[in-house]
């Protein structure tokens, strides 16, 4: 009887799901929220390209942008508020102000540096938006100030606790499409894609080197599939500009593959990859499955499916249509997408499972 009982516990111990060290069950609880720094595109541009010389193709200060929450444009690309947003609500912050925001010397929880337009690579719209390297500077920057006003030792467990979340690459595969630029024919997909995951390489290793150890991605959404995408073809009948989407799913596969490398290179590095490709693609494809009406066509814009980019009538195309309810649409204008898709998606990434070993949730409330 002995023995069987002892077999018993063996079975019943060898069936007990141990769980995985990257649900950090040794979770200390930060006392405070940790800093939030955020870099990237106009996914997470909270209004840094107000404060620069460029062109209305890189703004959105302006109506009906920020129509539905803010009541006024803030600079987001959005008729509300973006992702990043959500996610410091979620880890009780304030919402984190732009860089470049005029007045701005004191930063008590974090800073966004995104820029709308920004690539990873600095060809990429150069001289019109602040390119991943130019945001890396602005981040260094801060860190000096931070040293200087918290001191050393103060500063480095900011730096050290903060979060760094990123959207970078869009604008790196989009812009040969809407500039008409012949780059992609001076490269294989595999070397393109090599540098602008080079330069993310680069931004992640800087940050870490400066005592960063947690961080947040975005991979890339089908980029052939958006409005302003959808368009260029016509004889693609409205189909999805596949050689951009091909593209997007390239760099997806070798950001995963970067990130585990760099986990397994960097000590106490951690990260949390959200899959905004598949998460994005279920919404156009199913969207009365996530409360939607209209998948593919967008809020704002002009012409077929709205993919022309004149959302708010100050670009080069200055007549546009905006729809009466946001909220039943996943594209907001040509490229981005409304408050209600971001919402939906910064609750994923804030607590659900994500292709990373964390979700933003554990990497904003464990040390």
């Amino acid at each position: 009887m002995a023995a069987i009982c002892s077999l018993f516990i063996i079975l019943v111990l060898c069936t007990v799901t141990i769980p995985p060290a990257s649900s950090l069950s040794e979770c200390h609880r930060a006392e405070k929220p940790p800093f939030f720094f955020i870099f990237g595109d106009s996914f997470l541009d909270s209004g840094n390209n107000n404060y620069i010389n460029t062109t209305t193709l890189d703004q959105s200060n302006f109506w009906p942008y920020g129509e539905t929450y803010f009541r006024f444009p803030t600079g987001r690309f959005s008729d509300g508020r973006l992702v990043s947003d959500f996610i410091a609500e979620y880890a009780k912050l304030p919402l984190i102000p732009p860089f470049l925001q005029p007045g701005l010397h004191r930063y008590n929880n974090g800073v966004n540096f995104a820029s709308a337009g920004a690539g990873a690579l600095v060809e990429t719209f150069q001289g019109a938006v602040i390119n991943l390297q130019t945001q890396l500077r602005y981040y260094k920057k801060l860190v000096a100030r931070l040293s200087k006003g918290l001191g050393n030792a103060q500063a480095k467990m900011t730096i050290s606790g903060a979060v760094y979340l990123f959207s970078i690459g869009t604008n790196d595969y989009v812009s040969p499409f809407v500039t008409n630029s012949t780059i992609l024919k001076s490269f294989s997909n595999s070397e393109y894609i090599g540098m602008v995951i080079g330069n993310v390489t680069s931004a992640i290793k800087e940050i870490y080197r400066s005592g960063g150890r947690k961080f947040g991605f975005l991979n890339l959404g089908s980029l052939g599939c958006s409005p302003g995408l959808r368009i260029l073809k016509p004889q693609n009948k409205g189909g999805c500009l596949e050689e951009a989407s091909v593209l997007a799913e390239l760099h997806n596969k070798a950001l995963s593959k970067l990130l585990l490398k760099m986990e397994m290179q960097l000590h106490g590095f951690k990260y949390s990859l959200y899959d905004f490709n598949n998460n994005l693609r279920q919404r156009m494809n199913h969207p009365s499955k996530f409360g939607f009406k209209e998948g593919k066509i967008a809020c704002c814009g002009t012409g077929d499916f709205r993919g022309i980019f004149s959302c708010g009538g100050k670009r080069p195309v200055t007549e546009f249509q905006l729809c009466d309810n946001p909220k039943e649409h996943v594209f907001w204008d040509s490229y981005h997408l409304t408050e209600r898709v971001y919402k939906q998606m910064a609750d994923q990434m804030w607590a659900e499972n994500s292709k990373g070993p964390y979700n933003l949730k554990t990497l904003f409330q464990c040390h």
